[in-house]
């Protein structure tokens, strides 16, 4: 923050939306060859650590609106990066489950991400990272109750 600067240098929301805006750029230059952006990218991580999800759940686990998330899942499935099916539990949902080429595509990207988050920390110390992602956890869970 800029000591004597304007009031948006001191507005939670306008700087986590800049730095949203950074990480974005970050991971979008770091993993470029994957041809995921960071939504697609979220999406696909959490249908890899539990297929079967549906929509609904990936909106609750990505923090993704559902109409977003609605134009991904159908960006994804036009590259056969994941496929769905009605859901065994409510034949009104779809289970999403990811295939070989989005397993790739994930694994692709994987490095990118990780290079994107050691750029996006690099300014804070050890002990501030975890600080940082611990207080960034606490305000999505207090903002979601």
């Amino acid at each position: 923050m800029v000591k004597g600067g304007n009031q948006l240098d001191r507005s939670a929301m306008h700087l986590l939306h800049r730095a949203g805006q950074c990480a974005a750029d970050i991971f979008s230059s770091e993993a470029r060859r994957s041809g995921l952006t960071p939504r697609q990218f979220a999406v696909l991580m959490v249908v890899a650590e539990e297929e079967g999800l549906t929509q609904t759940d990936l909106v609750d686990r990505t923090g993704i609106d559902r109409s977003t998330l609605a134009d991904i899942v159908g960006r994804l499935l036009s590259r056969g990066l994941i496929q769905r099916r009605r859901a065994k539990e409510d034949a009104r949902a779809y289970a999403i489950k990811l295939t070989p080429q989005g397993a790739k595509a994930l694994r692709e990207a994987q490095p990118g991400a990780t290079a994107a988050d050691t750029r996006l920390l690099a300014g804070l110390s050890p002990a501030k990272r975890q600080d940082f992602l611990d207080s960034l956890n606490l305000i999505v869970t207090t903002v979601r109750k």
